[in-house]
């Protein structure tokens, strides 16, 4: 609830702004509320956002990870390497080259579970050690080089970066990603080891809670996510680059902590990382639209977080 009435404060203020009282003609309401503006808002977080839904299953059972951006470019020039060598048309291989970036992302997702199960690393070095090796296993894929699709992708990939009539289509699959996890999260089982694991790992252990296996699953649908993310993405910029995503896992964080989920893990859900997500595109929108310095907004969303990590902190004591 806290997340939601922030969204509506920070679009109340953020659009109107304290100068609008002076000066009127300053006000960009008209600028923000535009069907185009809003779709924008959506689509440009839209990778952002699948990352931070599989983020937060990540952080509610007390864990993290610093590869999705990683995973996101190896999975991007993965499947953009596919196209660029075999520029077939047909939907069959459109779903083909779908499903093996999918399953690129997923594998690397389970080896970091399997780092953090078996391997009994830390999640923060299991995962900062897969950045590395997903984000050179890209540079080694492609050479170090972007590959370029414009006029190659089959009609059926290139929908992913489209619009859908007046929705683009990552923010569909976002927002679908978003009810798919709650009904994981809330109606099964899984969701219930997931918030037991990061509450109290020993007691759910004690209750016969299957902690590895379920370890390595949020790990893997982290990665799968990452897969998702990275084939919109690439529909979408019509390009594979192993330089992508780098910095997308400190906005996926970002989204899940000011949604409301402890980094401690056991509390919060995805309902609050939408929110979040949408914080950071309303307010990277406005600011933009003000012309505000990009460095400054860097600074302002740091703030946002520390900000939010401070109110959980006091909610928690209080």
């Amino acid at each position: 609830m806290a997340p939601a009435l922030v969204l509506i404060a920070l679009i109340l203020v953020l659009t109107a702004g304290w100068d609008a009282f002076i000066s009127p003609e300053l006000r960009i309401t008209g600028k923000f509320f535009t069907a185009r503006n809003l779709g924008n808002i959506f689509r440009q977080q839209s990778e952002y956002g699948l990352l931070a839904v599989g983020m937060t299953f990540v952080i509610l059972a007390a864990g993290i990870d610093l590869s999705v951006g990683s995973l996101l470019a190896f999975s991007s020039v993965l499947a953009a390497t596919m196209i660029d060598k075999h520029p077939l048309s047909g939907p069959a291989y459109a779903l083909l080259v779908i499903g093996v970036g999918l399953a690129g992302a997923s594998l690397l997702g389970a080896a970091n579970g399997l780092l953090v199960v078996r391997g009994r690393l830390q999640p923060f070095i299991a995962t900062l050690a897969m950045m590395s090796i997903a984000r050179g296993f890209a540079f080694l894929w492609t050479g170090g080089r972007g590959i370029d699709l414009i006029g190659d992708e089959p009609k059926l990939f290139e929908l992913l970066g489209s619009n859908l009539g007046p929705v683009p289509a990552p923010a569909i699959l976002f927002l679908a990603s978003v009810a798919v996890s709650l009904v994981i999260l809330h109606r099964t089982r899984l969701g219930r080891f997931v918030y037991a694991i990061g509450s109290n790992e020993p007691a759910a252990r004690l209750s016969g809670v299957p902690v590895g296996k379920v370890k390595i699953m949020v790990y893997t649908i982290c990665g799968f996510l990452s897969g998702l993310a990275a084939m919109t993405y690439t529909a979408r910029n019509y390009a594979g680059r192993p330089d992508d995503g780098i910095g997308f896992e400190l906005d996926a964080i970002a989204a899940v902590v000011i949604g409301g989920t402890n980094l401690m893990g056991g509390r919060g859900g995805v309902g609050g990382t939408l929110i979040g997500a949408l914080i950071i595109g309303v307010l990277n929108n406005v600011l933009g639209i003000r012309g505000v310095d990009p460095n400054l907004q860097r600074v302002l969303k740091g703030a946002i977080i520390i900000a939010a990590v401070l109110l959980q902190r006091e909610r928690k004591r209080t």
